[in-house]
């Protein structure tokens, strides 16, 4: 295994491709892993690196959301020695949203629905790592307001999508989604229906605090409920 920033994985590069190419089951252990990491600016703050990570062919991305994920991601990463996986973590201190440690890793299936919030849906947020705790503030706003909202946590893209379609489905749900992320946009409209609605970053961070920077760049559960009011016209 091997660790650094995130946003120096574009130096480590041929040899996480060389691993994935291989069949080799290293372990990336990224750290830092958004413009959370505040004042150290925009030169170690990834932005593109999770869409370019997760286009690599045989690399399964990981970025937790808070301490039982991690585990859960660590102990898929150590058992998986035929694919190399890389660990996203971050730099602040997030909440611990998972209070159950059962038999099941969750983690392993991509993504699952972290909280109901009401019955059936309205609206389905879909975040990962530090994220997932802004989803749940916005979906307890909303539903305050009435809206009937799942929040599904997706460490794993590619875990996610080698689930039967059935599962897939029962997740993501038939209602409008929002996808939530402190890094670019690309790629998520695999899961939502426009970049309009990814909750994301279009250029690159600036040297600040983390609450001025997602202030800034809107990531917040503000920007998040707005856009739900949007979609679902309520």
């Amino acid at each position: 295994y091997g660790g650094t920033f995130l946003v120096f994985s574009d130096y480590a590069r041929n040899a996480i491709r060389l691993s994935a190419l291989m069949g080799v089951g290293t372990i990336y252990v990224m750290t830092h892993d958004s413009i959370g990491l505040g004042e150290d600016g925009p030169t170690h703050q990834p932005v593109e690196h999770l869409a370019s990570l997760r286009a690599i062919p045989n690399l399964t991305v990981l970025r937790p959301a808070d301490t039982i994920e991690t585990l859960e991601a660590w102990d898929i990463a150590i058992r998986n020695r035929h694919v190399p996986s890389l660990l996203a973590l971050s730099r602040q201190d997030v909440p611990q949203l998972r209070l159950d440690a059962g038999a099941e890793n969750l983690t392993a299936k991509g993504a699952y629905v972290i909280r109901q919030f009401g019955e059936g849906r309205d609206v389905t947020l879909i975040a990962t790592g530090t994220e997932v705790a802004i989803a749940v503030d916005a979906a307890e706003k909303l539903h305050a307001e009435g809206l009937a909202v799942a929040v599904v946590s997706m460490p794993s893209w590619e875990l996610f999508d080698a689930q039967p379609e059935a599962y897939r489905k029962d997740v993501l749900g038939q209602a409008p989604r929002i996808a939530v992320e402190a890094a670019g946009k690309f790629g998520w409209t695999r899961y939502v229906a426009s970049e309009d609605d990814v909750i994301g970053m279009t250029g690159f961070g600036a040297s600040a605090p983390i609450d001025r920077l997602y202030k800034e760049f809107g990531i917040t559960a503000e920007a998040i409920v707005a856009r739900a009011k949007v979609l679902t016209g309520k």
